[in-house]
């Protein structure tokens, strides 16, 4: 069986540094931080105190006040994030068949907020197990692409991919996967977060991941500068859609990119630290270039997944030099969690539009905060620090790995007719 041609016909994006994609990349390519102090509770008594945000956000403008209740805060960013995306993408009652249209969505962690709102409240109580009858529905991970579907009444495969922080690729390939075998006409895919409470906070920082440049937060995510301490946690949502191709064009569809392939791979060696030489992300690598037919030199960007942590950012640059050689100094390497900080289960959705939108303007955002070199990494790699670069991207492979081991990669290339 042949399989079909898959590409991206529309993007949504709701994050720290913008609330649309016109919002984020004009963000991105200005080098916006989104870091600032936390405003959702009293951080007094907590070791790191600030975040990246979404900011002025109201679900209100999505949905009435009775409905939104009904959905967690990653839920709410999710139907925003995808609304944005089915209307750029101009999918319309019309022009699709619903019953081939799904959503697979990515969630690391799902209704945090919702679970420590219904504990917290229970725990203030006389012991009777009160519990709000939405707990459950706005907690788990699933009821993200629930809502997107019956929002939209689109009845193909339904689900959410749990990977940690390389959930939302992960959901991009099995959307991938699904359109290429002929299931599917057109999926939506992305990822939402929302883990900024005082329980996402603790349990990260009780592992020593957080920084706590709490003096200058904007300038905390720093990916490969030799003073990084750890990651800022960020929330949000990024969405795609994805089409057959022959589908895309039969509908007269705007396409920005061609999905080339998806590759997985795992660690197999810590439950949080990556292996220090990178093999399971020189694997996923390998795996990705494999899927989409293409040589080491055929790329041109790398979005890393560059969390700003001491470890993580050193094994992935190795493994980027083991796996592109020569060529590793020819590529526009970058990391826009500098900016957005790391959203987790939404990352890959949202770094995967980065990518995309660095192909269409030519232009590859850069990674801030960078002022200190780290002798651990290679100085002939182009970490594209502090400023953007001008340079035409054919081919973008974007990075996504997750605690426990999960590694995903996502390539885009330019349609070729």
């Amino acid at each position: 069986m042949a399989l079909r041609r898959v590409v991206v016909t529309g993007l949504g994006a709701l994050t720290p540094i913008g609330n649309n994609i016109q919002e984020y990349w004009d963000a991105l390519v200005n080098g916006v931080s989104g870091a600032a102090p936390i405003t959702y509770y009293d951080t007094e008594k907590h070791k790191t105190k600030f975040a990246c945000e979404v900011k002025n956000f109201n679900i209100e403008d999505y949905m009435d006040r009775k409905e939104s209740r009904r959905l967690d805060k990653f839920a709410q960013y999710a139907v925003a994030a995808s609304d944005e995306a089915i209307k750029d993408a101009g999918l319309t009652d019309d022009n699709i068949d619903k019953q081939r249209v799904g959503v697979i969505w990515g969630a690391g962690i799902g209704g945090l907020e919702t679970f420590q709102e219904e504990v917290l409240y229970y725990a203030k109580g006389d012991g009777t197990p009160k519990f709000n009858p939405f707990f459950i529905p706005k907690m788990i991970a699933d009821i993200a692409p629930a809502h997107i579907s019956m929002r939209n009444g689109y009845m193909g495969p339904n689900y959410t991919t749990v990977s940690a922080c390389a959930s939302s690729a992960n959901a991009l390939i099995d959307a991938f996967n699904y359109i290429r075998l002929g299931m599917c006409d057109v999926i939506i895919s992305g990822g939402s977060e929302a883990a900024v409470t005082i329980a996402g906070m603790g349990g990260f920082s009780s592992m020593h991941a957080l920084s706590t440049r709490n003096e200058t937060p904007e300038t905390a995510s720093r990916p490969f500068d030799a003073t990084r301490d750890g990651f800022v946690l960020g929330e949000g949502a990024g969405a795609l859609v994805l089409e057959d191709y022959e589908h895309a064009k039969a509908r007269g569809a705007k396409i920005y990119c061609e999905v080339g392939g998806g590759g997985m791979s795992s660690d197999a060696y810590h439950l949080t630290a990556p292996h220090p030489e990178g093999i399971g992300v020189i694997a996923v690598m390998k795996n990705t270039l494999r899927d989409a037919g293409l040589n080491p030199e055929d790329v041109d960007h790398i979005n890393t997944h560059g969390t700003s942590t001491p470890l993580g950012d050193v094994a992935e640059l190795k493994a980027i030099s083991a796996v592109f050689g020569a060529h590793a100094k020819n590529i526009n390497i970058n990391s826009t969690k500098s900016m957005t900080g790391h959203l987790l289960g939404a990352a890959g959705a949202i770094e995967a539009i980065a990518s995309i939108l660095a192909m269409q303007h030519g232009i590859v955002p850069p990674t801030i905060n960078h002022s200190v070199v780290d002798e651990n990494i290679d100085p002939s790699l182009n970490l594209t620090l502090n400023k953007p670069q001008k340079r035409e991207v054919n081919v973008a492979m974007s990075n996504t790995f997750g605690f426990g081991g999960h590694n995903a990669c996502v390539l885009f290339k330019k349609l070729a007719e």
